[in-house]
């Protein structure tokens, strides 16, 4: 396993998931400056998401027909240079179409990139794809910190920051495509070597991935829903104040960089299969204690098992939708990096009407069952064919 080049990808995915980390605290500056009211901003949102979560395994697919290596560059220059434009464009549709071109540059970077991971992780693709996870789990959470430095100094001109930035990152990716297409070239020589002296044929099993796609799919409304119900149940039902309800992402995001490389050597150890169905099922008695107990003490106690129980399985996840589909390594990136995020937006505003109609604490107690769901979907996965 190649380290440096790795890293060099990881560098890759975190300037571009800083991007769409940074557009949720963007948005109430784009209130306060544009004067945009909250149908639009929710437009925004879904601008940043819908689009990205189809086209992504396209992108995934065509990664799969060859070796794209300018992908990467591209994606990490769209998405960073139209999250910059969004501070010089006070037009509510030329900042739509820009979030709209950043969400489908990260759809263009993630396949390829993650294809390249595979590749180069050789037999560790659980720990490689743990340390390519942890750029793009560093993005969400440096994000909104990034994005309200920047507006409070230097005005929504500030957002000029992730253009340069990607600029940079783009140019190193550049430079080091060529080196990387080789040593993913020779990792995957090297395995098919050891596949034709085993009498090994790469297989797509459809129906084992059809299973992790329905794991995906709960597991993604988890994980949106959380990041959207928590701090309000915080504050509405438990009395929290705003700071110590919004603090509770942080913690789970910042415990999630960690737990995402632990989760990575897990998987090469334990399985992937295991590795996933440890965290969803260490998710359903973390939920219960934070939202049955009403204290915002045993929440806060939850806190670091529950970011342990979302992230440590990403890269267990990523890798497992690669062994499924062995043939295909591009799409099954794209839909298991892409739909992981993105399903989640566009199932969770049924929620918030559901939270609107019975209150917060009746939706935790709906997200408390799709927990036992998705632990439940991940006894449905077979392990990956040898």
């Amino acid at each position: 396993m190649n380290k440096k080049y790795l890293y060099m990808l990881s560098a890759g995915h975190l300037s571009v998931d800083i991007n769409s980390g940074s557009l949720p605290a963007l948005l109430p500056f784009f209130v306060s400056e544009y004067g945009m009211d909250y149908t639009s901003i929710a437009g925004l949102m879904f601008a940043s998401s819908f689009l990205s979560s189809i086209i992504q395994p396209l992108f995934g697919w065509l990664a799969d027909k060859g070796s794209r290596q300018w992908f990467m560059v591209l994606g990490v220059l769209m998405a960073g240079l139209s999250l910059a434009a969004t501070g010089f464009v006070t037009n509510y549709w030329g900042i739509f179409a820009a979030v709209t071109l950043m969400g489908i540059g990260s759809s263009i970077f993630h396949p390829e990139a993650a294809r390249n991971v595979n590749a180069i992780a050789g037999a560790k693709k659980g720990q490689g794809m743990s340390i390519f996870s942890v750029g793009g789990n560093g993005g969400f959470g440096l994000g909104p910190l990034l994005a309200v430095f920047l507006v409070t100094t230097f005005g929504m001109q500030g957002t000029a920051f992730y253009g340069i930035a990607s600029l940079f990152t783009a140019g190193m990716i550049f430079f080091a495509a060529p080196s990387i297409a080789r040593e993913s070239k020779k990792q995957l020589q090297q395995a098919q070597n050891k596949s034709a002296a085993a009498a090994v044929v790469r297989e797509n099993d459809w129906r084992a991935f059809s299973r992790l796609f329905l794991v995906i799919v709960f597991r993604s409304t988890l994980f949106t829903a959380i990041s959207s119900f928590l701090p309000l149940f915080c504050i509405q039902a438990l009395g929290a104040t705003p700071a110590v309800g919004s603090a509770t992402l942080s913690i789970i995001s910042i415990t999630g960089v960690l737990a995402t490389l632990v989760g990575g050597r897990l998987a090469d150890r334990k399985g992937y299969v295991k590795t996933l169905r440890y965290g969803c099922c260490l998710l359903v008695p973390c939920l219960a204690v934070a939202i049955f107990t009403h204290s915002i003490w045993a929440v806060y106690a939850m806190l670091i098992p529950m970011s342990f129980a979302m992230q440590g399985p990403y890269a267990a996840f990523v890798v497992l939708g690669q062994s499924y589909l062995a043939k295909s390594l591009g799409f099954a990136s794209g839909v298991t990096l892409g739909l992981s995020f993105s399903i989640g937006g566009i199932i969770v505003p049924s929620l918030g009407w559901y939270a609107d109609s019975f209150g917060i604490a009746a939706v935790m107690v709906v997200i408390f069952v799709i927990s036992i769901c998705c632990a439940a979907a991940t006894f449905l996965l077979p392990e990956p064919k040898k």
